[in-house]
């Protein structure tokens, strides 16, 4: 179902223009074009391992979040879920890869429960604190866990989405304020293979 996301998106620029503020510009910038992803071994939402050799070969997106977020996350994959139902027969192509930033919470059994409401082709990754860090060192991602006064807890993370090339190279990047038109662009230009503008 593709669903019109223009007043979420005025509010996820407010809150991404707020994040940003808290970040310096080295923690709220992408990987560069080009560079290497990274490798890791985690636990996929079924309680299997997967590494990052199950992904070798083949494009694929990823990006980081967590299943508590409010806004950023959410979108990103309903935009996801859009894109691989658009992309038809070639979706089998592309892997879609959520790693949580928020092991603590996020056992697989949860990431099963949440991502249910996702494209199933969807792969969500958690792990240990050690193993989670490692993987986004791998892509320069951003997190910061913020207790609050409520009790609950606030993971201040970075919001790109990373679209690595068959040879495990950024090719380019996915912003949740961009148009989906544009995103699946970036998406079909992977798939073929040709430069993401």
């Amino acid at each position: 179902m593709v669903i019109s996301l223009r007043r979420l998106h005025i509010a996820l620029a407010i809150v991404a223009a707020l994040a940003a503020g808290a970040l310096s510009a080295s923690q709220s910038r992408a990987q560069k074009i080009g560079s290497q992803g990274g490798s890791f071994e985690l636990t996929d939402q079924n309680g299997r391992p997967f590494s990052s050799l199950a992904l070798a070969g083949r494009p694929y997106a990823i990006f980081f979040g967590y299943t508590h977020c409010p806004d950023i996350c959410p979108t990103t994959l309903l935009e996801m879920s859009n894109h691989l139902a658009a992309l038809g027969a070639d979706a089998g192509k592309l892997a879609v890869v959520f790693v949580t930033v928020d092991p603590e919470r996020d056992t697989p059994e949860l990431l099963h429960s949440y991502l249910a409401s996702f494209d199933a082709r969807i792969i969500g990754l958690t792990g240990s604190e050690a193993g989670i860090a490692e993987a986004a060192k791998g892509w320069d991602a951003f997190y910061n866990r913020i207790p609050e006064s409520d009790g609950s807890v606030t993971v201040v993370h970075s919001a790109h989405v990373y679209l690595m090339d068959a040879e495990n190279r950024v090719a380019g990047t996915l912003n949740f304020q961009e148009a989906e038109d544009v995103q699946l662009a970036k998406l079909q230009a992977l798939l073929a293979g040709k430069p993401i503008n």
